[in-house]
């Protein structure tokens, strides 16, 4: 993969050991067809190759980190992978940001606007999450389904992630923080050099130590059951795709009618895609 043939992202080196992969669809919100899916992990992934990176940062352009996944991607665009049979694409996609638990070095989630469903799939799965104190999180998709990557309960404890798969409703900046979805908040302005910053002290220490910590956490969370769990939750959610309310869904937002589709999902609850549209 070249700079040149990058469609979905961009990737530089903001500083000394630190990639930085933005997200570069503001368009469409950074929604996360398979290009874009396979674009950032094989950024990532290159990173982590490379002996002269130390940390990756994901980002985004445009006013929200990301909506989620593309519900309505173009011909030959909805798999980052090539394979067949029932529940393609959630194991895809769980999968896919699983990987980003076993590299050697962090991956710092810096988040700012609406980071929603999907997008906050990709986040979960990194390693340390910086927000814009305005940043909304959340799963409204469970309105119509189930989350494909279930990081819920294991973030958030069994009482916050059940008010969150019920109800889909989003949490703002320091209330992200305190759910346990994110490590800080900071105002929107400074969101991006607090980020550096971290980084930079992360990229200070040796690389071989960096890597030794992170995967005493990860093995750790993987002792109690978190990735058996996280896959077991995957069956569920292909179940619910051959639900009549999942069904009905997909129908509505075919054809280049997602955003009607959104609208009439989150307009009752008053936030999603309508507050999106609002502001």
């Amino acid at each position: 993969m070249t700079t040149e043939d990058l469609r979905r992202i961009r990737i530089d080196d903001p500083a000394p050991g630190v990639r930085r992969v933005t997200l570069a669809r503001p368009a469409k919100r950074n929604a996360l067809d398979g290009v874009a899916r396979r674009e950032v992990l094989d950024a990532v992934h290159a990173a982590a190759a490379d002996e002269r990176c130390r940390v990756v940062v994901i980002a985004a352009d445009g006013p929200d980190f990301c909506a989620g996944y593309d519900l309505d991607p173009a011909e030959g665009e909805k798999y980052a992978d090539a394979g067949a049979g029932p529940g393609r694409f959630t194991r895809e996609v769980v999968e896919g940001w699983l990987s980003l638990t076993e590299l050697r070095l962090p991956v710092i989630a810096q988040v700012h606007g609406h980071c929603l469903a999907g997008g906050s799939e990709l986040v979960a799965c990194c390693d340390l999450v910086y927000v814009a104190d305005d940043a909304r999180i959340g799963y409204p998709a469970v309105r119509f389904g189930v989350p494909d990557l279930q990081y819920h309960p294991w973030l958030m404890g069994m009482r916050r992630a059940m008010e969150a798969v019920l109800t889909g409703d989003v949490v703002v900046g320091a209330e992200a923080v305190e759910a346990g979805l994110a490590n800080r908040a900071y105002p929107a302005a400074e969101l991006e050099a607090q980020v550096l910053a971290q980084a930079a002290r992360i990229a200070a220490i040796p690389a071989e130590i960096v890597q030794i910590n992170k995967r005493t956490v990860h093995r750790a969370m993987q002792a109690m059951g978190m990735h058996t769990a996280v896959r077991a939750g995957t069956d569920a959610c292909v179940v619910a795709t051959g639900t009549e309310a999942f069904g009905q869904f997909m129908a509505a937002a075919s054809g280049g009618r997602v955003t009607a589709a959104l609208d009439e999902r989150d307009r009752p609850f008053g936030d999603g895609r309508t507050r999106t549209e609002a502001g």
